[in-house]
């Protein structure tokens, strides 16, 4: 592990939120490596989609896909299909 690699896990640890802490970890360092790497893989993922991108390719979003955080998925729908259309005029 790299010399920043701890730092960043030791500063995590120092700055579990109330609801981590609550969680009464024996290994704070540890709690902190873990919800750090949990971070990484969902941000790796999100940051390959690309999904409004019209260059990202296929396999680049299945790549993403694959990465994304367990117990997780990817919706695929455009803006239109977010909202109800509104009623035309009378």
């Amino acid at each position: 592990m790299s010399e920043q690699h701890g730092d960043r896990i030791d500063r995590r640890a120092d700055h579990l939120l109330p609801e981590e802490r609550s969680a009464t970890s024996e290994d704070p360092r540890a709690q902190a490596a873990a919800i750090l790497a949990e971070s990484d893989t969902r941000e790796a993922g999100s940051a390959a989609l690309a999904e409004s991108d019209p260059r990202t390719s296929t396999v680049d979003r299945q790549i993403a896909e694959a990465s994304a955080a367990p117990d997780s998925f990817l919706e695929r729908r455009d803006s239109g299909q977010t909202v109800t259309p509104p009623e035309p005029p009378d």
